[in-house]
Formats: structure tokens, sequence, C-alpha cells
């Protein structure tokens, strides 16, 4: 059977929307042409989604497992309704239709560089091996790939767990680096600096030429966490303790710590940051989202109230070369890896 290559045979509700648009998609197992099925082994959860699943569920890791299961079972996919987020998985391929363009084979071991959001799922196990609380989930399943899905075989020199915590966020380092090279030697600001995608752009927007690097986390454990883990060896030059969602305390803060910023990356899984990023960038500067959280209609309405001349971007999470990148930074970044290996 042929298929579209971007997923829309696959969209039974509303019909003529992409497969993230949809509120519901075809999980037959029959492959199209260009399809692959992947036998799931374990799913990462986006941290915007499961923070506002554990908000609603009071921290009850049943509740939350029990909901997960039910957007699965009812969307076809792990597309939560409210964040509108999802995350990625880790699994095994077990079939290649004839024409897939993605160059994978039976037996290989990948890690899915799409949103959940997109991509035609099942769960057979009730998410048994999982307690609710964790982003990473143990599951058994299959999911399906399109022709333009994209996918990146597992390294063999790091643990699936390591490499799927990495992969899920590789595009935001990627969009950093990019942008951070198009300034000379700017001063970069980024907003949740020790978490996963955060410690990566610090690493990112050191290797791409910035001169001054300043984290913001929102409590002295993660003020810890960053400078046991990296000050003293070049992660950032300055780390601030601040609530984001305040921006005239962030701007302050941006400002006490060398700022304001060129570029300034938000990183964070909570709403009600886009007036302080914007804030705490110079006239001419960059501010990238990098979170599911984001209101880009506060974030545009926002700069509008303030004047503020910034250009702002939305993280798509792809980047050509951004898993190699991100695996890279892991590799040679010491202080990187050390987050990721406590943290996650």
């Amino acid at each position: 059977m042929t298929g579209d290559p971007t997923g829309l045979h696959r969209v039974l509700e509303p019909v003529g929307v992409l497969p993230q648009a949809a509120t519901r998609l075809d999980t037959d197992p029959v492959l199209r042409h260009d399809e692959v099925r992947v036998r799931v082994e374990r799913l990462n959860l986006d941290a915007a989604s499961l923070r506002q699943l554990h908000e609603k569920h009071g921290g009850d890791g049943d509740g939350v497992r029990r909901e997960v299961l039910e957007i699965v079972r009812t969307r076809g996919k792990m597309h939560n309704p409210v964040t509108g987020s999802g995350g990625m998985l880790v699994g095994t391929v077990e079939e290649v239709a004839a024409g897939s363009p993605l160059g994978l084979h039976v037996g290989d071991r990948v890690a899915t560089l799409v949103s959940l959001t997109l991509t035609p799922l099942v769960l057979t196990d009730d998410l048994a091996g999982w307690d609710g609380l964790g982003e990473q989930v143990p599951a058994d399943g299959y999911a399906v790939l399109f022709g333009r899905s994209i996918a990146a075989r597992l390294p063999e020199d790091l643990s699936p767990e390591l490499a799927l915590s990495v992969m899920d966020v590789c595009g935001a380092p990627a969009l950093v680096e990019r942008h951070v090279a198009t300034y000379d030697a700017p001063t970069v600001v980024v907003v949740g600096g020790a978490g996963k995608s955060g410690s990566l752009c610090l690493a990112a927007a050191r290797r791409a030429g910035a001169s001054r690097v300043v984290a913001v986390v929102p409590h002295d454990a993660e003020a810890a966490l960053l400078r046991e883990g990296g000050v003293g060896e070049g992660l950032a030059d300055a780390v601030v303790v601040c609530d984001a969602r305040d921006p005239v305390a962030l701007r302050d803060a941006v400002s006490a710590a060398g700022g304001p910023a060129e570029v300034t990356v938000v990183c964070v899984d909570v709403p009600g940051c886009e007036g302080g990023a914007i804030l705490a960038t110079a006239a001419g500067g960059t501010v990238v989202f990098f979170s599911m959280a984001t209101s880009f209609s506060a974030a545009a309405l926002g700069a509008e109230g303030l004047a503020a001349d910034v250009t702002m971007l939305v993280g798509n999470g792809y980047v050509p070369g951004h898993a190699d990148l991100a695996l890279e930074i892991v590799r040679s970044t010491p202080a990187v890896r050390a987050l990721f290996e406590r943290r996650f």
C-alpha cells in the first residue's frame, strides 16, 4: 500500500491535517510503502507534559500512568492535550517497507528524533514497569515512522538511557550553536541551565564563541548541582538563582551577572518566562524559546508591548546533524555528562 511521506494517510480525525495536529491516528501495524515499524523499549516523556500530569494527579504515579495509557489508547499517539507535547522513544526496528528512505534495517536499535505527538503508537504492557514518576518510561508495544520521520541509531559507547536523554533535546544545542555563531563574542544566558537541554546549550554556546555564558536556575539546589559540575571547568561563567517568571527580577539578575544578553535561551518546563527573557536580552539580540511551556502569543505581544527589538525563535527540535552534535558535547564535556548521569 502507498502512503504520504508526511503520514497524512494515518490521520483519522480531523481529515486533512498533518499527524501532529490530528486528534486521532491510525495505528494499523501493516506498513505502507515507505514506513518503518519499531518495537518500543522505552519512552521519554516531554518535561512540560510530565510536569503537568504530575501536578494534575498530585504526584500520584498510578494516576499519571493511567492517563498516559488513556491518551495513547484514544489518540493513537502520546500527545498531551493540555501541553500539546509528547516526547520520543527508543526501540528496535522490526520491519522496514521497501520504499523507506530512512536507511534503517531490521534489528537496528534507534531513537526516534520526531515527536510522539505525530508518531502512531500502541502500548501492549500497560506500562507495568513504570512508576509514573520518571520521564523515562519502560514500555512494550510498537510505533510507526513515516518517510519524512527521523531516527538515529543508538551509539554503542553510551547507555541507552543516557543516549535517549541526550537525543530527546538534541535540537536545542544545535540551534544555539548556529545563532550564537552569528554574533561576535556574545553574552549568552540560558534560563534553565542545569537541565538537560540547558546544560547542552551552555556548552554549545561556549563552543560557538560566546565570551560570557550565564546559567539561570530556580533555586540553590540547582545552582549547587551546576557549580559542582561545571563553573570551574568552563561550562558557565556565572550561575544566577532567580524565578524566571518574575520579569523584572530576571532582568536585574542577568544585568548583575554581566548582561543583557545577545542571545537568551529559555529551556524551562514552566509557563510565564516570556517577559523576563525579552527584558534580559539586548536590543538586536535573539531569544530562543526551547520549551513547550512557552506561550508564543505572550512572547510576541509582550515584545511588542515593551518595544523590544529582538528576534524570537521557536526551537522546532530539528537542525541537520543535531544528534551527532549533542552526543559529541556529552562525550567531550565531562561537566555536561556528569549532570546527565547524576540527574537522569
